[in-house]
């Protein structure tokens, strides 16, 4: 048997050991492993140290402390992770391990797998049918935006909205979009939202993420949410290659928060120009006609010769017709201006200045009520001071000295004397008066 190359060259222990290292650092540059974490471990210097095993083997692990910031829940021992990274040896132990550049704390395939299946069970229901979807209006009389109010999503949805019809209202729903608890917030601003009886449109506002970071518009309940929903709901949910539960769920799907305000808001100026090829095809219309009876009227008078009174009765009735198609016409443009100016008022009777302005009215008149019974309330209760201060100064011992009494007092021990029986001649006695102290000696005593 031929030997190996190393077997003819004598080695120290550090030289094998780097070039075993060297060999799996190049034959293993990049691994993704599943495991169970047990024995884990932070000492002093911040990193993370654990097993992974499953049941027939085990590889340690390392975790650098600043790799830590990618982690969205804290590690615990029995923990199924996936960790990614590279195969390295720790030369002073010969132990070869991982060092993990992302640990996924959820396990990324296994939501994968829970995706998949709830959207099969969702499918075979029919919440994707589109014989349930909604349509959009047209121009939706209110958007319910349900978002962060700190995403870079939502500035995007309403900056794009205010290019395109700034007129229409958007009320903001603030949940969390993702971690613990985003779904429980999401269902409930939904079904907020429904009761209220309001017209408009939900759109379910988000950047995009990983499968991890979007799975609240993923989760069964959200999507019931969304299928039982009055209103119509638009899902714009991360990028155009993101895909989640509410995508299908909902009545329409933009790709990004930025086509969602292009699909739900249409343009002004888009609506301008529609309106003037509107009318100018009306007047074309309109003028076709007229030509029309202006030639069956020539005809008319080619064949009828020149009876002057047919033709003035046919000219009256032109005329008629005429003064009847103008009048129709003018009372369509009315009706058309009126609706117009309803649905402007409609709109101008939203603007939140106005709304603020009556708020701000209501808040000054409530101070000044707030003023006006904290003064009353003041009076009341210096009244019932001075009351009280005059009851007071009437009871008051001071007051009864006034009227020629006085407190006596035994000079040995300073006790009140009460009774005659208290003293006995020759005791020194102080007493008290309204206007200063009298200090006297029992001569005499009288039962």
């Amino acid at each position: 048997m031929p030997l190996s190359p190393y077997a003819s060259k004598i080695q120290s222990v550090t030289e094998l050991t780097r070039s075993i290292r060297g060999l799996l650092e190049t034959e293993f540059a990049f691994v993704t492993v599943l495991g169970e974490i047990s024995n884990l471990r932070r000492p002093y210097s911040g990193h993370l140290y654990f097993t992974l095993k499953d049941r027939e083997a085990q590889i340690k692990v390392v975790l650098f402390k600043n790799q830590q910031r990618y982690l969205t829940s804290p590690l615990q021992d029995g923990q199924e992770v996936i960790c990614r990274g590279r195969i390295s040896v720790y030369e002073p132990r010969g132990d070869y391990q991982i060092i993990a550049d992302v640990v996924d704390a959820q396990g990324t395939g296994a939501l994968q797998v829970a995706f998949d299946n709830l959207k099969k069970q969702l499918d075979r229901e029919g919440l994707f049918d589109s014989r349930h979807k909604k349509s959009l209006p047209f121009l939706p009389e209110k958007i319910f935006l349900v978002t962060s109010p700190s995403g870079a999503a939502v500035f995007d949805f309403l900056r794009i909205s205010k290019a395109r019809y700034q007129s229409v209202p958007i009320e903001i729903f603030p949940v969390r979009v993702q971690g613990d608890g985003a779904g429980d917030e999401i269902v409930q601003a939904l079904k907020t939202i429904n009761e209220r009886e309001d017209e408009g449109v939900i759109v379910l506002c988000r950047g995009g993420g990983s499968l991890e970071d979007l799975w609240a518009f993923n989760e069964e309940e959200v999507a019931r949410a969304i299928y039982a929903s009055l209103l119509p709901v638009v899902s714009a949910i991360g990028h155009e290659v993101d895909f989640t539960i509410a995508d299908f769920v909902a009545d329409h799907r933009s790709p990004t928060p930025t086509a969602a305000a292009k699909d739900v808001l249409p343009e002004r100026e888009s609506l301008q120009q529609k309106i003037n090829i509107l009318a100018g095809q009306l007047q074309t219309s309109l003028n076709r006609k007229i030509d029309t009876l202006r030639r069956r009227t020539r005809l008319e008078q080619q064949r009828l010769g020149d009876p002057t009174s047919l033709l003035n009765h046919s000219r009256l009735q032109l005329s008629n017709n005429r003064l009847s198609m103008a009048g129709a016409i003018t009372a369509s443009l009315q009706r058309k201006k009126e609706l117009l100016h309803l649905l402007t008022s409609r709109l101008e009777r939203q603007n939140p200045d106005h709304k603020l302005q009556r708020h701000r009215q209501k808040l000054d008149e409530l101070s000044e009520r707030l003023i006006l019974f904290s003064q009353i309330h003041l009076d009341k209760k210096r009244k019932q001071l001075e009351k009280n201060a005059a009851l007071l100064d009437a009871v008051s011992p001071l007051s009864v000295l006034g009227r020629g009494y006085g407190i006596i007092r035994r000079g040995k021990d300073g006790r009140i004397v009460r009774s005659s029986s208290q003293v006995v001649p020759g005791d020194t006695l102080e007493i008290r008066l309204h206007e200063g102290e009298i200090t006297g000696q029992v001569t005499g005593i009288k039962e």
